[in-house]
């Protein structure tokens, strides 16, 4: 693996109160491919994608990309939240979201170029949603929402792409052009991190996984991580997992 196209994460630990989210999680996620946060509730899994990007205070530990710390260069990450975390009444249309996207190429309050309407209006086409540019976001279904962030993230034009949840509460329809896209970005060489709670058939699209419960428990390929012994560990028994679906 080419170091210069990796993110790797040494000793991150996360506490909340006294109360250890993370512990000594070492890692590579690579690039090229679709790589799945998986563990039970309360594992760390959003945590890990918030320390890495600064948005929770960490007690130990770095994230480099391409060698150097990874919050230094945020301008080239695009991140979309768990839809609970967005305030849906906000007075704001789907056009006005997918513009955000452009806000870190374009400057704050800067009149965006027609380049970054172009990239808006091609993202919102790209997932489906240009007929609904004008419809204020709180209308939309939660697929719908789901689809809108997606293609704010892809105006970003970035390299790492961290996506918290983005399957939970859509439709199929949905759920495969959200797919369609993320192997989309891994075969254009991107970063893409998933956290995914769900252990079902959607599992089967990500080329690795990272295993969390508050510690590492494995990461690679989903083959060597989907072990009875892993899932076991991680789940403490509560599990009975087979490559496609959950019990």
């Amino acid at each position: 693996m080419d170091s210069n196209t990796a993110i790797t994460v040494s000793h991150l630990e996360v506490q909340y109160r006294n109360v250890v989210a993370l512990e000594d999680v070492n890692l590579v996620m690579r690039s090229g491919g679709i790589t799945g946060i998986i563990g039970p509730n309360g594992a760390g899994k959003s945590t890990l994608i918030k320390a890495m990007l600064g948005l929770t205070p960490v007690t130990n530990g770095i994230v480099l990309y391409q060698g150097k710390p990874l919050m230094n260069q945020l301008d080239k990450v695009a991140y979309v939240p768990q839809r609970s975390q967005i305030d849906w009444s906000y007075p704001a249309t789907v056009w006005d979201v997918v513009l955000m996207g452009r806000v870190r190429k374009s400057g704050w309050f800067r009149r965006f170029s027609s380049v970054s309407r172009q990239m808006a209006a091609a993202a919102l086409e790209r997932v489906g949603m240009s007929d609904y540019r004008d419809r204020s976001i709180g209308q939309l279904s939660g697929g719908q929402q789901q689809r809108v962030f997606i293609a704010r993230a892809l105006a970003e034009e970035a390299e790492i792409f961290c996506f918290d949840e983005p399957l939970a509460g859509i439709d199929k329809k949905t759920e495969a052009v959200i797919f369609d896209i993320f192997h989309e970005l891994a075969n254009a060489g991107k970063i893409v991190l998933v956290v995914n709670h769900d252990l079902g058939k959607a599992i089967t699209h990500f080329n690795d996984l990272i295993l969390l419960n508050t510690e590492l428990i494995a990461s690679g390929s989903r083959a060597s991580v989907l072990k009875p012994e892993n899932m076991n560990r991680a789940y403490r028994g509560q599990v009975v997992f087979f490559e496609g679906e959950a019990a």
